[in-house]
């Protein structure tokens, strides 16, 4: 434990993020343990909290983490340049969620105590995520409906979260369904072909 002075506050909290990040994916939100990651990095568990406050700012930034990447998923799938980029969107949602699901949930599972607001960086951050859908959405819609387009990418990321946890819980099987992807894009074009949008 004795690798206090061996970082700057920056390279301790990255550090920190990245095995944190590595913790979850392994065990998910439910056995995440701070002082693993601690013990991984070699640092006392007090070092964790005095960079990033308390435990649920700790989980807060490597929930966050987890949207940098997704995003990232997401644009190096459209940059592929698939015929079909919407559907492309929604597919990059299913194998992102499945290919990562500790991380995933945990996204889901965490919520930060009312008395404690999620940092501005944190936020922007996260909004990448949901830039990207509106991006894609506003570029097919009309152009006296490209004001809408927020609005619309919300709803739509709505739709769409709900068939991949239903997809992912297990809950599509027991009502006996076996192609939520295909399910989630067709209710996506549905509500877009309803806006306007060149599909």
């Amino acid at each position: 434990m004795g690798r206090r002075s061996d970082h700057s506050r920056a390279e301790l909290e990255a550090l920190i993020v990245a095995e944190g990040h590595r913790h979850m994916a392994q065990v998910g939100f439910a056995r995440f343990s701070s002082r693993e990651v601690a013990k991984r990095i070699g640092y006392a568990v007090g070092t964790l909290y005095n960079v990033f406050g308390s435990y649920d700012r700790l989980i807060a930034a490597i929930n966050t983490h987890t949207f940098t990447l997704w995003a990232q998923h997401l644009e190096a799938l459209l940059a592929s340049l698939p015929d079909d980029r919407i559907a492309a969107l929604v597919e990059g949602y299913f194998s992102f969620a499945f290919e990562n699901k500790n991380i995933w949930m945990a996204i889901y599972d965490h919520r930060l105590p009312p008395d404690i607001p999620q940092p501005d960086s944190y936020a922007e951050q996260r909004a990448s995520l949901t830039a990207i859908v509106v991006r894609e959405v506003a570029a097919i819609l009309p152009e006296d409906a490209k004001a809408g387009a927020p609005r619309l990418a919300r709803s739509l990321v709505a739709t769409v979260h709900g068939h991949c946890t239903f997809a992912l819980n297990g809950t599509f099987a027991l009502l006996g369904e076996t192609e939520p992807l295909e399910m989630a894009i067709a209710r996506v074009k549905e509500s877009l072909a309803a806006a306007g949008a060149r599909l």
